[in-house]
C-alpha cells in the first residue's frame, strides 16, 4: 500500500516541463521537433529521391544526426559515371542552423568550389541557410554545381586552405566571388 497522498500521487505522475534531455540544456519538445522534421526529410528522400541520390540508410540507422548520402555525376556533364558520398551532421538548431555538410570518402569531386579534404564553398551551407530548405534542395544544388562545372579543377588555395582550415567547414569564413564555375 503506498503513503503517498492523491495530491503527491498526481505530482510524482504528471511530467516535468522542460526535463533535460542533454549537456546542453535543451528541453524535450525542442527535440522532439527537430527529430519529426529529420524523420520527415529521411522519409521522403527514401520514398522520392532526387534523381541521382540515394540514402545510406544503414549508416542513418546508427545515428539520425549524422547521414550518409550518394550522388551521383548526372549523364553528359564532366562527373558523369562517377558517385560521391555527402556526410550531413545536424546539430540541435536545425533546421534554423544548416548542417555541416562535406563530401566524404576516396573519391572527393575535383571541381573549383569542392577543396581535397571534402569542404565544400556553397553559400546555402551558411550564411544564405534558411529553414525553408532541406537536405534534398541541398543535395539538389551540390548537384547542380557538379553538373555546371566545365572543368575539373581545384581551388586555386587548395593546399593553404587544407592545412589551415578548422576541422568544420561552416567554421570558415568563405569568400563567394566565383558563380561561373
Amino acid at each position: 500500500m503506498s503513503s503517498m497522498s492523491p495530491s503527491e500521487q498526481n505530482k510524482k505522475d504528471k511530467p516535468q516541463k522542460a526535463e533535460i534531455i542533454n549537456d546542453n540544456q535543451q528541453p524535450k519538445r525542442k527535440c522532439g521537433k527537430i527529430l519529426r522534421r529529420l524523420q520527415k526529410e529521411l522519409m521522403g528522400l527514401i520514398k522520392e529521391p532526387p534523381p541521382g541520390v540515394s540514402v545510406d540508410t544503414e549508416s542513418i540507422s546508427q545515428n539520425l544526426s549524422e547521414w550518409k548520402i550518394n550522388i551521383a555525376g548526372f549523364e553528359g556533364t564532366l562527373y558523369e559515371g562517377e558517385s560521391f558520398q555527402l556526410l550531413f551532421k545536424f546539430n540541435n538548431k536545425y533546421p534554423f542552423d544548416s548542417p555541416e555538410v562535406t563530401f566524404i570518402g576516396s573519391n572527393i569531386p575535383v571541381h573549383p568550389h569542392v577543396y581535397s579534404n571534402g569542404h565544400i564553398c556553397l553559400s546555402i551551407l551558411t550564411e544564405d541557410w534558411s529553414p525553408a530548405l532541406s537536405v534534398q534542395s541541398v543535395c539538389l544544388s551540390i548537384a547542380s554545381m557538379l553538373s555546371s562545372c566545365r572543368e575539373k579543377k581545384r581551388p586555386p588555395d587548395n593546399t593553404l586552405y587544407v592545412k589551415t582550415c578548422n576541422k568544420n567547414p561552416k567554421k570558415t569564413k568563405w569568400w563567394y566571388h566565383d558563380d561561373n564555375v
